[in-house]
């Protein structure tokens, strides 16, 4: 990538994006690279190696933007000429001269998986799938999936900064369905973030494969979920979902700042109990949803949106900043070079407490422990919600008993957050690609033991 930058006049190119006017333009430059595999029915379904190169320019005037992208580096003048058209409020004369931030890294990489051969990731995909179709009669279908990646980004723009950021990324899924007589039940374990290939000598195939298996083989022997209101317990292994959905979206400064959130206009405001704390943290190392420098070339950080359950703010990228006058978070985020880029979360999580997570469950005469969740949706607006649970356990007389199918989780985030008074000492993260505006962003989210009092389950009603 540096030989392709070093024939890149950016500051010629970002004056020329302002060349009718406008307050910022900015230049995104983007390498990506990387490797899919899927195999399905013990045969390779799916072999990619891809590597692109594009760039994205954009120029801002008030709250409006323009943007264009391209794959071709000698277009890149009428790049620069097309989103100035779309400007008319004067002209720009100023020089554009750029200082270079320092690099930052939040990968944890021992091992590029770009130096690995391809037959040794095909070979840790194979014993996974041997592992889960071995572990009984009742598997009808196994899915493996690896990806890898790396991401070298730069950007630059009009207010004189540019910067570079080189992520790389792995993950690694098992699923598998079993089926008894009309049942039919589906277990999905993945593991990833910002590593290196390595992170697979970590936690190895078989155990990845393992758990997704367990999961799908519980699940199918186990009883009908009960229907009804009552307390539930989510495990800190059950993945941040709750977070992540329940209030994260929420709290991107788009969505709240345009009135379709529930905690719009609710800065300084209780809307959690005050055992809740929430961050949003894009600097933790080797976690997938962390980078050095967010898509608009801002640092990363550390922001704490709820603070013991008063809201504090949200989250920004330059546009939501500006529009909403708040503070730059380092939450602009984009797919890829022919994306704008959107406030989004990082790594999402509820801050741990103090309890001890045994503590918590005793506390319980009867309910359910969540351990896994399952997918689910939020009305943003409402923040009413729907989600599934993907491995759960009745409580009896404060211990864990047997487990449970087709239960859901039915509530609405304040109210729920709200109840919270018993958080643990633990901290568990589930990993995620993130769809919004028709873009996915790759993330993690987590949280510690949660004692939710009442909520409503959907099950088997009697």
């Amino acid at each position: 990538m540096e030989e392709r930058i070093a024939g890149i006049d950016i500051e010629r190119l970002l004056k020329k994006a302002l060349f009718h006017g406008g307050d910022f333009s900015e230049l995104y430059i983007e390498n990506k690279k990387g490797t899919s595999i899927v195999s399905e029915a013990r045969k390779i379904e799916k072999f990619i190696s891809s590597e692109e190169f594009g760039v994205g320019l954009r120029v801002v005037i008030d709250d409006r933007s323009a943007y264009a992208y391209t794959n071709d580096l000698s277009s890149l003048d009428e790049l620069a000429s097309t989103v100035a058209s779309a400007i008319r409020s004067g002209e720009f004369n100023s020089d554009i001269s750029l200082e270079k931030r320092p690099g930052r890294s939040m990968v944890r990489s021992r091992i590029n998986p770009a130096q690995v051969d391809s037959e040794k990731k095909i070979a840790m995909i194979t014993r996974a799938e041997v592992t889960a179709w071995k572990q009984d009669p009742s598997v009808v279908q196994v899915k493996v999936m690896y990806g890898d990646g790396s991401r070298h980004v730069l950007v630059a723009n009009s207010n004189g900064f540019a910067s570079e950021d080189k992520r790389e990324s792995l993950i690694f899924v098992v699923q598998g369905v079993v089926a008894k007589d009309s049942l039919m039940e589906t277990g999905y374990e993945p593991v990833g973030g910002a590593r290196g290939f390595e992170l697979l000598e970590e936690i190895s195939p078989e155990e990845i494969a393992l758990l997704a298996m367990s999961r799908a083989l519980k699940t199918l022997h186990a009883r009908k979920a009960p229907a009804g209101t009552m307390p539930v317990i989510l495990s800190s292994d059950a993945g941040g979902t709750m977070v992540h959905e329940a209030i994260g979206h929420g709290l991107e400064a788009d969505l709240a700042g345009e009135g379709l959130s529930v905690y719009s206009g609710q800065i300084g405001n209780l809307v959690a109990s005050s055992a809740i704390t929430v961050i949003d943290d894009g600097t933790i190392e080797g976690l997938r949803g962390s980078m050095g420098y967010d898509d608009e070339g801002n640092p990363t950080m550390r922001t704490i949106l709820v603070d013991k359950g008063v809201l504090k703010t949200y989250l920004t990228d330059f546009m939501t900043a500006r529009k909403f006058n708040l503070p730059l978070s380092g939450n602009g985020r984009r797919e890829s070079y022919r994306h704008r880029p959107i406030p989004r979360m990082t790594n999402t999580l509820i801050h741990p407490g103090e309890m001890e997570p045994a503590e918590i469950i005793a506390k319980v005469d009867k309910g359910i422990f969540v351990k896994k969740m399952g997918g689910g949706q939020v009305n943003t607006v409402t923040g009413d919600f729907v989600f599934s649970v993907a491995e759960g356990y009745l409580i009896e007389q404060g211990e864990v008993g047997e487990p449970i199918r087709g239960a859901t989780l039915i509530g609405n985030g304040p109210k729920i957050l709200k109840s919270i008074d018993h958080v643990g000492n633990d901290l568990g993260y589930g990993i995620g690609t993130c769809g919004k505006d028709g873009q996915g962003s790759p993330v993690a989210d987590a949280q510690p033991t949660l004692l939710i009092p009442e909520i409503t389950i959907g099950g088997q009603i009697g």
